[in-house]
């Protein structure tokens, strides 16, 4: 990556708006640290009041639905409200969430905290990126680097110190605690808030970031800037929404998306469980080795936009993470006790299939009008997929009292997207598709 925080074009990148990039970095920290950071614990939890698989399940299905449902009601409320205005309000949501699941006096109680931090989380994750491109239209690049980047910490953080601050303090302390650092990431949209007064946000007029793959200039922020997907406040045209639906390049899309999604939700719901079930280790151990299975994605938000933009490298970055997870799942149902941390770590290279859909959303369309459709098809398609599979697991691991089929059926879920990862390959937009089969676009 070329340049410093302050040496490429634009105004340093703290001028101004340090407010701003603290905010950014504190709200981004939070959003992934809400996933991470319940079934490390849930043992230690079910010691106080049960918790069955079913509800372990149902925790883990909720970020997806929340994601879908909120992913869809922000925009039309950040258009009444304002972009900080709708961030405090996520903030609040997450902090509020996060406080109260280490107030939970029952499996209900738990669910229902969860659901409040979820709420938040997904309108989260659609105002951090027009809030970077408000902010920052001259830095892309570098502060979408270090958003990915917390991200990606964020995710491999909370596992990490879950289980000894839970052994040591207790597990309400545990959960809670993360509601506190969300809470601090109010301070500084409040302080932005007040500092701008009552004014309205001024409509933001966006556009879609698709670096062009043959210039050469600064390939590494542009893609890992693309690698957040579309950012665009414009409503999606119904006409092309529409079409996607009959496009096996969208489906194929949502089919990815659905699939990544589905290895994250259902290991962070399930995995610690399962490693302490099948491999013998302790909490502490399984989360740390879920924090391992997490830390995977760091490079991968790093490196697979690069190689996507660049070297066009789609299909072959979609069969390592099949591959991958399909061995590591593998090497957990033949051998647990064996080399845990080395299945744990292959099967992690199914993150690739995160940043790599989120880039697909943006090259496989030429305006972000269309961009935004097939965003919203693609996320709405795909979370619902990823939001069966948590709960499924749950009920067939009460049914058959193991995890061979759980397993087995997750190795289903990868094997059934073989075919969406070789279409989603082509090199070809939704409109290209379109005119093909049906004229103009």
């Amino acid at each position: 990556m070329s340049g410093s925080l302050s040496s490429s074009k634009g105004r340093p990148l703290w001028q101004g708006r340090a407010l701003a990039l603290v905010g950014i970095v504190l709200v981004a920290f939070s959003l992934r640290s809400a996933v991470a950071s319940l079934s490390p614990v849930i043992d230690h939890v079910a010691a106080d009041f049960p918790v069955s698989p079913v509800v372990v399940g149902l925790i883990g299905a909720a970020p997806p639905v929340c994601f879908a449902i909120f992913g869809l009601l922000t925009p039309l409320l950040e258009r009444r409200f304002g972009l900080e205005r709708m961030a405090v309000a996520a903030i609040t949501l997450m902090a509020l969430g996060m406080l109260l699941r280490g107030f939970a006096v029952d499996s209900t109680t738990l669910l229902a905290a969860t659901v409040v931090v979820f709420a938040g989380v997904g309108s989260g994750n659609v105002l951090l990126p027009p809030l970077v491109k408000k902010y920052f239209p001259d830095r892309l690049g570098i502060v979408m680097t270090i958003y990915s980047t917390t991200l990606a910490v964020s995710t491999f953080l909370p596992p990490l110190a879950a289980v000894p601050v839970a052994d040591t303090l207790g597990w309400r302390v545990s959960l809670g605690m993360w509601g506190i650092v969300a809470g601090i990431a109010l301070v500084p949209w409040v302080a932005l808030l007040l500092k701008n007064g009552s004014r309205r946000d001024e409509p933001m007029k966006t556009e879609l970031l698709v670096p062009d793959p043959t210039d050469g200039v600064d390939d590494f922020r542009d893609a890992v800037a693309t690698a957040t997907g579309p950012i665009s406040n414009a409503p999606a045209n119904r006409r092309h929404f529409a079409r996607l639906w009959r496009l096996p390049l969208a489906w194929a899309l949502a089919v990815v998306f659905g699939t990544s999604s589905t290895m994250a939700y259902v290991s962070f719901a399930w995995m610690p469980t399962m490693l302490i079930d099948i491999g013998g280790v302790t909490p502490a151990t399984a989360g740390f080795l879920l924090s391992l299975f997490a830390l995977i994605g760091l490079p991968c938000s790093l490196l697979v936009p690069v190689l996507v933009v660049r070297f066009q490298a789609t299909r072959p970055l979609f069969f390592v993470a099949v591959i991958g997870g399909l061995v590591g799942l593998a090497g957990l149902l033949l051998f647990p006790t064996v080399a845990l941390p080395l299945w744990v770590s292959i099967f992690g290279l199914t993150a690739i299939m995160f940043p790599l859909s989120l880039v697909l959303l943006s090259i496989r369309a030429r305006t972000s009008e269309s961009a935004v459709a097939l965003s919203g098809f693609v996320q709405s398609i795909g979370y619902a997929i990823a939001a069966t599979f948590p709960l499924l697991v749950g009920l067939l691991h009460e049914t058959t009292h193991g995890w061979q089929i759980p397993l087995l059926v997750i190795a289903g879920v990868l094997i059934v997207a073989i075919p969406a990862g070789i279409v989603a390959g082509r090199r070809r937009t939704v409109e290209d598709e379109w005119e093909r089969r049906h004229g103009r676009w």
